[in-house]
Formats: C-alpha cells, sequence, structure tokens
C-alpha cells in the first residue's frame, strides 16, 4: 500500500475497510461499482481483491481458518464427500464453458471436497461442460490443509455420487480412499 506525501491525494483506505468492502461483494454477489461508499471506492476495492487474489491471500486466510477450525472443533477425515454443481454464468467470457445441461448457456462447474461435517475442504472451478469425474483428481489435490496419513485405526472413505462412474479407473486413489458406493 502506497502512503501519500503530508497533503497530496486521497487518504488511503485502510486494509480492514477494504476487506469489508470485498466480503461485502462476496456475500451479496453486487458489483464491484455498487460497493457501499463507506468501504471505499468500488474500483479501489477491486484493485486490492485482484493484487491480493494474486498473491494467494485468500487462499493463505483460509488454510489458517482451517487451522483454527482443526484445532477447536476438529475436521472429521473419516467420511469425506466430493460433488459438483454446476453454476449459471450469463456474461461470462474465457473461463467458462457451455453448459451441456441448460442448452448451451455459459456456465461455471463447481467441484467441493467436504468433511464429514459439510465443511468444505477443497473447491475447485471449471467450465460447466467439465464432467465430475475429470475434476476429482484435481478437487482431492487442492486441498489448503495438510491432510493426515491413513492407517488401519483412521480410514478415510470417499463418498461419491453416479456422476463419478468410472471412478474406478482413477486406481492412484485406491490405497488412499474406500470409495462409497464401490466402484465396478
Amino acid at each position: 500500500m502506497s502512503v501519500n506525501k503530508p497533503g497530496q491525494g486521497r487518504k488511503p483506505i485502510p486494509p480492514r475497510k477494504i476487506l469489508e468492502g470485498i466480503l461485502y461483494v462476496l456475500r451479496t454477489g453486487c458489483q464491484w461499482k455498487a460497493v457501499p461508499k463507506e468501504y471505499g471506492a468500488g474500483s479501489s476495492i477491486h484493485k486490492y481483491f485482484q493484487k491480493w487474489e494474486a498473491a494467494g491471500l485468500f487462499e493463505k486466510l483460509w488454510a489458517m481458518s482451517f487451522e483454527e477450525y482443526d484445532k477447536e472443533q476438529g475436521i472429521d477425515w473419516e467420511w469425506q464427500s466430493v460433488d459438483g454443481c454446476m453454476i449459471k454464468a450469463p456474461l461470462a467470457r474465457e473461463a467458462v464453458g457451455h453448459n451441456p445441461t441448460d442448452r448451451g448457456k455459459m456456465g461455471t462447474k463447481q467441484s467441493v471436497l467436504t468433511d464429514a461435517k459439510g465443511i468444505p475442504l477443497s473447491v475447485v472451478l471449471d467450465g460447466a461442460n467439465r464432467h465430475d469425474i475429470k475434476l476429482l483428481e484435481k478437487t482431492l489435490d487442492h486441498m489448503v490443509v495438510f491432510r493426515p496419513e491413513v492407517t488401519e485405526q483412521k480410514p478415510q472413505n470417499l463418498c461419491l455420487d453416479a456422476g463419478y462412474t468410472g471412478a474406478d479407473k482413477l486406481h492412484f486413489r485406491q490405497k488412499i480412499y474406500s470409495a462409497y458406493p464401490p466402484t465396478k
């Protein structure tokens, strides 16, 4: 953050206000230019969002919150679940694909890995035309928290729905997870 010389330009926005403005946009889904003035100019908030995203700040915050949650509540590693959902993106451009189930409209596929309590351990985005099974490996590999070793005393099971039929071809996970329902 740059600091102006005394008497020059606007006062810098405090980082706390910038974060509050970013969280406001993420929570409400409003456009950046619609951010209430109490957080600062929407263009400034968006500039900081892009800068902090590129620096990996949000992923670091997510990982830190997991560490704290694990100390307080404990991540339930015994049962995990992966599923995908499609999100419409009518104004989208490059990073999305045509949604095959919605007459080819543009959208995004979100693949989420959760623990037994529903806490998201990994989130991966891709074009809506990407099949669930093709995102499984990437979703399992993008956890922001360290996953403990699997032992006989502490097994880890992965619940999958019919969208993951053919997961048996992904034999690299056989020694790590027991898949439910069992793959054929």
